[in-house]
């Protein structure tokens, strides 16, 4: 089972890196979606990034109010033997980060790079590895919150923008559920 998560979360790495994030414009189905991800989905501040600290057991995610995950991203846990962790992002290989702070300071620069300052949302994911001796190997993908109104700053279109991208992530992981059980629908 580890080879096979550890497989699954090089391949998600690779299509991302080759421009495949899952992107629901597209008519074709990619490799992407085809991949198996444990999706957090809840509300706006409803404490959906709180989840992913606890199962990490660190405070790493952006805070504050309003849209804060403004993007996917994709969390894989690496359960390592040595007694120290890490985190490296995709789009910054080779480097090391060892102050969680940082990594949360990451989160919000890369994603003002993507989506400039405004309120805006990206289905681009951000990719983030975390090696711990106190993780099990796991991927988790952190998605925005659903919300009912657009706050000052963000377009009319965000309420539906979002809808989309978590139905999108949703539609994979039952997918995966059902074939998980042998029902073919």
């Amino acid at each position: 089972m580890e080879n096979l998560i550890s497989l699954v979360n090089k391949i998600q790495r690779a299509c991302t890196a080759l421009g495949d994030h899952g992107d629901e414009s597209s008519a074709l189905p990619t490799l992407w979606d085809a991949l198996p991800s444990i999706a957090v989905v809840g509300g706006q501040s409803s404490g959906k990034s709180s989840v992913l600290e606890s199962i990490v057991g660190k405070d790493f995610l952006p805070r504050g109010s309003g849209i804060v995950t403004r993007r996917p991203l994709v969390l894989q846990l690496h359960r390592v033997e040595e007694n120290r962790e890490w985190a490296e992002f995709m789009h910054l290989p080779r480097k090391k980060f060892t102050d969680f702070a940082a990594v949360r300071k990451e989160i919000a620069d890369e994603t003002d790079r993507e989506t400039g300052q405004s309120k805006g949302i990206s289905s681009v994911p951000i990719h983030l590895s975390i090696y711990s001796p106190n993780v099990v190997n796991l991927t988790l993908v952190d998605l925005p919150g659903l919300t009912k109104v657009a706050v000052e700053g963000q377009p009319d279109s965000i309420v539906g923008e979002i809808e989309n991208m978590v139905r999108a992530f949703i539609e994979k992981v039952i997918e995966v559920f059902f074939y998980a059980c042998g029902l073919v629908l």
